[in-house]
């Protein structure tokens, strides 16, 4: 998997971030989600190579990046810790501004790295999210159903860590399959098992758990604080058309309202997980908005 693409490890803000690079072109960092790695991008990353120099991390707490115990606030997983990660990594390795795009997780930690570090990011995509706050405020029986595991990770440790550890394997396979993607034999079998190997552990069942009950707490004080704070970069959304953000909210409106520009995009016919179902289509939507003025 990635085998173009040298496998590197900086510390940065405290932590060690593992991630892939290379390519020719501008910068472009791309951020995965839960519970995935860096892998997501093994089915577009030799295309978009031609184009651009790629930096494909771990976020904290997933892959082989570190896995930092939970605190009180959470704020070990608040997302502006997060996106500190992503824009020291970036500036070690001499990328002071750059493209940038997030699958779930990942989108939510792009939007606030372009929120925090607004000079640093030069355009920035999403792909299947509305923003975290929206999402909570729209929060109806529905949706909390289909999106149960925002309620189940937030409860308090050992409880939610404890029941995915029974059989973390299973948990897996079963998001993975979820969510608008009609179960998960679009994977690769590589992909798969390096999900595997970076998800079925004590350590990083546990952060992930942390990723969210920081989403619930600390990560909503922090939108809160700026709330009249709006992105000013170009902004383009993704969103699959079976998914649960494409069924409930409103993508485009949504990211409007967070944006000081017109914001573009559309809906893939796919569920949550884009960048394995329908690589093709995304790779054309990445290479049009980053290629574009």
């Amino acid at each position: 998997m990635l085998e173009h693409f040298p496998s590197d490890r900086r510390e940065v803000n405290g932590v060690d971030i593992h991630f892939r690079h290379g390519g020719n072109g501008p910068p472009l960092l791309l951020l995965h989600g839960f519970p995935q790695t860096h892998v997501i991008w093994h089915r577009v990353a030799d295309a978009l190579a031609e184009r651009f120099t790629l930096v494909m991390p771990d976020l904290r707490g997933y892959g082989d990046s570190s896995k930092p115990p939970g605190d009180r606030h959470h704020a070990n997983y608040s997302k502006r810790n997060m996106a500190l990660d992503m824009a020291e990594l970036m500036a070690g390795l001499g990328h002071d501004r750059f493209d940038l795009c997030g699958h779930d997780r990942g989108g939510r930690v792009a939007h606030r790295l372009a929120l925090d570090h607004p000079d640093a990011v030069k355009k920035l995509m999403v792909i299947d999210i509305s923003p975290t706050r929206t999402m909570y405020e729209a929060t109806d029986m529905r949706f909390a159903t289909l999106y149960y595991h925002w309620f189940m990770l937030i409860q308090p440790h050992p409880l939610p860590e404890t029941l995915i550890g029974n059989n973390a394997s299973f948990f897996l396979h079963y998001t993975l399959g979820g969510w608008g993607s009609g179960g998960a034999s679009y994977i690769d079998p590589a992909a798969m098992a390096e999900y595997e190997r970076c998800f079925c552990t004590p350590e990083a069942i546990h952060a992930a758990c942390e990723d969210y009950r920081a989403a619930a707490t600390i990560d909503l004080e922090h939108d809160r604080d700026h709330d009249a704070t709006k992105l000013s970069c170009p902004t383009h959304v993704v969103w699959g058309e079976h998914g649960v953000v494409g069924k409930l909210f409103k993508p485009m409106e949504d990211w409007q309202a967070k944006c000081a520009l017109p914001v573009t995009g559309k809906a893939l016919p796919a569920g949550h997980f884009i960048p394995d179902q329908v690589p093709e289509l995304l790779l054309q939507e990445m290479q049009a908005f980053f290629s574009g003025d």
